[in-house]
């Protein structure tokens, strides 16, 4: 659904040349995946535009959230899956980690608590966790592989999904993940500029991964405002491109 920074881009008072470009695919809103199941929706992370992505997108329903770690853009999202749960009659899953599960408990705390007495039935939203490991797991109709990726010092997690893998946050592989992400069509690689950051890989180290991976398509995501959509993918591989809010791939 969404390509962007922990800041999105435009960054607000930014006058850069990305920032003020009229060519929408320089618009990125923060990163998220919403997968469509052979039996409903369901998120990766919750961005803090997840109303308006959602929107967009003409998302009527999401049954279902996975977490890749518990950074604030996402995270922050989270409270508008409080619709679904009330439209679905029942408690929506989040799936993650425990240390995601300990964050998302303090920031939302409201949410995990009882209602006050008197309170609407819409005041508490209907959410429940289920613990990930590292293993592949059923979800609505799908086989769905977590894999551990390094964010700095912070264990996260990607996900594969078929022939699909989405590896957000990310500046190391461990070496026990490389085999989970071989003989991928599709590749959403963490990209966020063009020299080393201590926590993402830079455009020179995203394209050594998929030079080892050799998928068969890659787009670049979590795309900082110093990456301009067509000045970036003119010299890029003609299997790597950036990637952009909307984007859609088969699964």
């Amino acid at each position: 659904m969404g390509t962007g920074t922990s800041v999105g881009v435009p960054v607000i008072g930014c006058r850069c040349a990305v920032c003020t470009s009229t060519n929408p695919r320089n618009h990125r809103t923060r990163s998220g995946v919403l997968v469509r199941a052979p039996e409903g929706n369901f998120v990766i992370d919750t961005s803090p535009e997840l109303r308006m992505q959602l929107l967009r997108e003409r998302v009527e329903l999401v049954h279902a959230a996975l977490f890749t770690h518990a950074h604030a853009d996402h995270i922050f999202g989270l409270d508008d899956l409080r619709i679904f749960g009330h439209r679905l009659d029942q408690a929506i899953p989040l799936h993650c980690e425990a240390p995601v599960e300990e964050a998302l408990r303090r920031a939302f705390h409201y949410a995990f608590s009882e209602p006050p007495p008197g309170a609407h039935h819409f005041a508490v939203p209907r959410l429940r966790f289920e613990r990930i490991e590292l293993k592949p797991f059923p979800l609505l109709g799908l086989q769905v592989q977590p894999i551990r990726l390094q964010h700095g010092k912070l264990p996260v997690l990607g996900y594969r999904i078929g022939r699909v893998a989405f590896c957000t946050d990310v500046s190391s592989i461990p070496e026990e993940s490389w085999p989970l992400l071989e003989g991928l069509d599709t590749l959403f690689l963490d990209t966020l500029r063009e020299h080393p950051h201590p926590t993402h890989l830079s455009i020179e180290q995203s394209l050594a991964v998929i030079e080892r991976l050799q998928p068969r398509q890659t787009y670049l995501t979590h795309i900082g405002h110093w990456l301009e959509y067509e000045e970036t993918n003119a010299r890029l591989p003609a299997s790597v491109e950036l990637a952009w809010d909307g984007l859609t791939v088969p699964l």
